[in-house]
């Protein structure tokens, strides 16, 4: 059961966390919200009763403070992860240690309930540093917690992301969209609403426990339909670049050092891979929920990105 529960949410700030506090909230549960920075995430305070959504001040990276944070929690889950290194942030840290802190913690705290959310393409065997930590992060959590429940999205659309957004801004500014790798890459984009309730659903079903779950949308797309569709949606005509994996690498190499950078090395060799829910997986379906297309919710906040549009904002 959720309603009256206290859930510990560890990255309740960022994309998927903002759709899975407002879903837990209306489910009935008391939320508390385990950020480095509390006024960040005064933003999700309507989004529930009076009091109902707490805002703790936690980081991940010190198991002093994540155990506090999971103090009294019935229910953990663990949203917190890194699409590139910076400073202490690193994949190893985060993905791996980070993930650890939290499941030794909600198991000495005595919750009931563990959610770790990992990512589509989790493997020991992956050319990319992100997968290889992302698998080992839920080897760890399944030895400190047995029974906690792994959730793998594959891409996450929404209002927000940083898939479809992306493109999209960049298609304002350059004549070019490049397809790494010739855009054959694979996709299944799943709905973040879709995301969340599945995890809100998990946590209040005992019978998840244990189990993992590949979550993906109901249509499959290669990453040139991905940026056609892009380019259909904002109006806008656009030479798509063919570009290898190894030009894509060299590009990297510079763009890396940004502060925030576009991307990585890490994120090229990601993409030599598909991500795609496993024939066999547990998925949506096996959840009770039926899967959001992309054409049905994409159109609504790409269309800002049309020439003479307002400016985006997120």
């Amino acid at each position: 059961m959720i309603a009256g529960s206290l859930v510990a949410v560890f990255g309740g700030t960022g994309f998927i966390g903002r759709h899975l506090v407002r879903r837990l909230a209306k489910a009935g549960a008391r939320v508390r919200v385990v950020v480095r920075d509390p006024e960040a995430g005064m933003f999700l305070k309507p989004m529930g009763e009076p009091g109902q959504i707490i805002l703790d001040r936690g980081n991940l990276l010190d198991a002093g403070s994540v155990a506090e944070a999971v103090a009294g929690a019935d229910i953990v889950v663990n949203l917190v992860g890194v699409l590139y290194e910076s400073g202490p942030y690193t994949f190893a840290a985060v993905h791996v240690e980070g993930a650890r802190s939290v499941a030794e913690a909600a198991k000495a705290a005595g919750a009931r309930r563990l959610v770790q959310v990992s990512a589509i393409g989790a493997s020991k065997r992956s050319p990319a540093l992100y997968a290889r930590t992302k698998a080992a992060g839920e080897a760890a959590v399944g030895k400190a917690f047995p029974g906690a429940t792994i959730v793998r999205p594959s891409i996450v659309f929404g209002p927000e992301d940083d898939f479809f957004n992306r493109f999209a801004a960049l298609a304002r500014l350059v004549p070019a969209l490049p397809l790494y790798g010739g855009g054959r890459t694979r996709f299944q984009p799943v709905y973040v609403g879709d995301v969340a309730e599945a995890i809100v659903r998990i946590a209040g079903d005992p019978g998840t426990a244990g189990k993992t779950y590949e979550l993906g949308g109901p249509h499959v797309y290669t990453f040139r339909e991905v940026l056609e569709l892009v380019l259909r949606e904002t109006g806008r005509r656009r030479l798509l670049l063919p570009l290898p994996f190894w030009a894509a690498g060299v590009q990297a190499r510079f763009l890396e050092v940004l502060p925030k950078p576009p991307l990585t090395r890490d994120q090229v060799k990601m993409l030599t891979r598909d991500n795609v829910v496993g024939a066999k997986a547990l998925g949506l379906a096996a959840l009770g929920i039926e899967p959001t297309a992309v054409e049905a919710v994409v159109p609504s906040y790409l269309g800002r990105y049309r020439r003479g549009g307002a400016a985006p904002h997120q």
